[in-house]
């Protein structure tokens, strides 16, 4: 078991993950914001009191916040850092009312506002694309090299050399597909297709849940089928080749995500399953103190989360807006003033709560709390 990392390597690893991935969400905004012709007056990296900060030709002040846990783009004619429009934008001059963010048509503010989340994706796509052109990728084909005893594969059926093709439909292409498509369902029957001397079948199984501990002792769960493959095989992939494998990557996480989502929602996953930043500062250290490489791998896997997190169809976050905007295109008219400020208080309270039991949930993989139970008692 590897030695957990100090207090300082953990808060410099989160910053050098979090940082980054900050500058490259809220730079899509300005990047977008500025090819559409829309004055940026902030641009953050951390919330709060200036920290340092500068102000360039095009009158955008560049700030560091004392707070690093998060960023924004604050446009011409916003009100506050979540593009809430100033009630004011439309007695501004003229010229600088067409240069303001709700001056603009509709399709201009979506992509505007969408275009941090995309290039959150477009920033893991090339970290992984970079992997695979440099270190490989797994190629070992979905094939069954041994079945364990007592398993759910096992009892489904499945014997050594069968061929695993698809899981509830999903195609299986390499063997590092399956624990993808499975660990995140123990206990759900799914449906398996496999290939048997040039003959298909159609299995139904069980994951297992089973408990297991990484090298630094953290435990967790994960269901599993029980195979296991012949021959590693691992292969480097091509200038070409390595966008489109970075781009399967990054939708197998995405969709893993979307389902883990629809099992808290569906109460099939309890809330203490997520995680916050505390957590992931934690393992940001672990990552960091097994090497660059394991840092920028997290960095690509938060990002992907960070993107499909700000395209929830919450106020106040990135999806919240573009439901907006999709109404008003529809419509052909803003939602209600009144609708839009409640949806936000709304927003603002999820958001809020979802923080706080992240970090209660936080403190507790820490111990935190059993050890005051113990305390107390």
């Amino acid at each position: 078991m590897l030695e957990a990392p100090g207090l300082g390597l953990t808060i410099l690893a989160f910053l050098l993950v979090l940082g980054p991935l900050v500058f490259v969400h809220e730079y899509g905004h300005y990047i977008v914001g500025r090819w559409c012709g829309v004055k940026a007056d902030t641009f953050s990296i951390g919330f709060g009191r200036r920290i340092l900060g500068w102000t360039d030709k095009r009158g955008t002040e560049w700030k560091i916040g004392w707070l690093p846990l998060g960023g924004y783009v604050q446009f011409a004619g916003d009100r506050d850092a979540v593009s809430q429009p100033d009630a004011g934008w439309r007695d501004q001059p003229a010229a600088e009312r067409a240069h303001s963010f709700p001056a603009q048509p509709v399709w201009k503010r979506a992509a505007i506002v969408a275009a941090g989340p995309i290039t959150n994706f477009l920033f893991a796509i090339l970290i992984l694309a970079g992997f695979a052109w440099i270190s490989g990728t797994p190629t070992t084909p979905p094939v069954a090299g041994a079945v364990m005893e007592g398993s759910a594969a096992e009892a489904a059926g499945i014997r050594p050399g069968d061929r695993i093709v698809a899981v509830d439909g999903r195609e299986m292409k390499v063997f590092t597909d399956i624990p993808m498509a499975v660990a995140h369902r123990p206990g759900e029957s799914m449906e398996v297709r496999i290939e048997r001397g040039g003959a298909t079948e159609t299995l139904r199984l069980t994951p297992k849940l089973v408990s297991d501990a990484d090298q630094f002792g953290n435990k967790f769960e994960r269901g599993v089928i029980g195979i296991q493959a012949g021959a590693v095989e691992f292969e480097r992939a091509s200038l070409l080749e390595a966008p489109v494998i970075a781009m399967r990557q990054t939708w197998q996480i995405i969709r893993q995500t979307f389902e883990v989502l629809g099992q808290l929602l569906t109460g099939n996953r309890s809330v203490k399953d997520l995680s916050g930043p505390v957590k992931i500062a934690k393992v940001s250290g672990e990552a960091a103190s097994l090497g660059a490489a394991s840092l920028i791998f997290l960095a690509a896997l938060i990002s992907i989360n960070l993107g499909f997190i700000n395209l929830l169809p919450l106020p106040m976050l990135d999806g919240g807006h573009l439901l907006f905007y999709a109404y008003e295109a529809i419509r052909r008219r803003p939602a209600p003033p009144q609708a839009q400020e409640w949806a936000f208080r709304f927003g603002f309270v999820v958001v809020v709560t979802l923080m706080l039991v992240v970090t209660f949930n936080d403190l507790a993989s820490f111990g935190l709390w059993d050890r005051i139970a113990r305390l107390i008692g």
